[in-house]
């Protein structure tokens, strides 16, 4: 295994799904808020789950999105 083409392919993953997945939950949340689901203070919960089948990899994450 190349370490460094591993690393760059890697992070390279992990920016587009942090760029991604801030870009359509911040959709979603204002889409809810201009529909009247949301006040725009709450927390909201959240949970993310990386999965890689050809390794058995699962990790989730759980936490809380709050909105002011």
């Amino acid at each position: 295994m190349n370490e460094d083409v591993f690393n760059a392919s890697l992070r390279k993953f992990l920016k587009q799904v942090g760029v991604t997945s801030q870009r359509e939950i911040e959709k979603a949340v204002r889409d809810a808020v201009e529909a009247g689901k949301l006040k725009g203070h709450e927390k909201l919960p959240a949970k993310m789950v990386l999965t890689i089948g050809s390794i058995s990899l699962s990790h989730e994450i759980d936490d809380e999105i709050e909105l002011g």
